[in-house]
């Protein structure tokens, strides 16, 4: 087995391996919490349900069929081949899940069950799109709009559950639909924690006279790599060196041990970063 043909196997299943924990993850927020209490799904599950409702024709999956079929064929086009190839498997790894999936959570009270399978649909999605996939429907569009537009997944997640629940006023009882939207919300937020809490990272400006043994230290004590770039004081008029690097949150603590070691009149500005790519960090995801 050659190098190349190994490494695209393992690539191959390592997304595999995630499209199914996403889905089963997934699954067991939905069935143990979302159906139990009657929420309202959103997506473009929402969108074929009220279909459903609206035209008194065909069935609900079969409207969820032919609404996704327009999505898959513009994320062939706008993303990739790879993409929706790897989309049809989490799709359908989803639809398995969700039926053999039989789970009876004891949780009465309606927004805790809100909390708790928005906590997990979340974190399904979020381990699902960190493969070169999706589970179909909405996760499509979201990508979509965040290779062209770089809006964040679980924003247009939210904003496009909004409008589907905002149409089934006057349709459904109110109450669940709060309910579902409150799901919503939640699952928007966990989507995104999932997907930048292996890519975050501290941007670090520094300022400090010792620049070059603060540099020296971070090179050989943290094994990274940092930047000087020209400045000057404002009132001194002063040239500066201004010390820019970026670090794990794990190194954060041991950055400002060395630079308050060397220097205690430094001037620190730590800045969360959502994404870093490049050597030593993550790599440019390509679809």
């Amino acid at each position: 087995m050659t190098k190349r043909y190994y490494n695209f196997l393992t690539s191959v299943m390592w997304n595999l391996v995630l499209l199914t924990i996403g889905s089963f993850v997934f699954a067991i927020g939905v069935k143990g919490f979302v159906i139990p209490h009657g929420f309202i799904t959103g997506g473009v599950s929402g969108i074929g349900l009220l279909a459903y409702y609206a035209s008194a024709s065909l069935s609900p999956g079969l409207w969820y069929f032919l609404i996704n079929i327009p999505i898959f064929i513009a994320g062939w086009l706008l993303v990739s081949r790879r993409f929706i190839f790897y989309s049809i498997y989490g799709m359908t790894s989803l639809s398995v899940m969700i039926d053999i999936v039989h789970l009876t959570v004891p949780v009465s009270d309606p927004f805790l069950a809100a909390l708790a399978g928005g906590t997990l649909m979340g974190a399904g999605t979020g381990i699902a799109l960190h493969s070169l996939g999706s589970g179909g429907g909405t996760d499509i569009i979201a990508i979509i709009l965040n290779q062209k537009f770089n809006t964040r997944v679980g924003t247009v997640y939210l904003g496009f559950n909004v409008l589907v629940f905002a149409s089934s006023f006057g349709v459904m009882d109110i109450e669940p639909i709060l309910y579902s939207l409150a799901l919503t919300f939640i699952v928007s937020q966990v989507m995104n924690t999932v997907m930048s809490m292996f890519n975050q990272r501290k941007m670090v400006i520094l300022i400090s006279d010792d620049y070059d043994t603060i540099v020296k230290s971070i090179q050989t004590r943290l094994k990274r790599g940092a930047t000087l770039l020209d400045g000057s004081g404002a009132y001194t008029g002063k040239p500066k060196k201004i010390i820019l690097t970026v670090v794990n949150n794990y190194q954060l603590k041991r950055l400002e041990e060395i630079v308050f070691g060397i220097d205690p009149e430094a001037f620190m500005v730590t800045e969360n970063t959502f994404n870093v790519l490049g050597r030593g960090f993550s790599r440019r995801k390509v679809y």
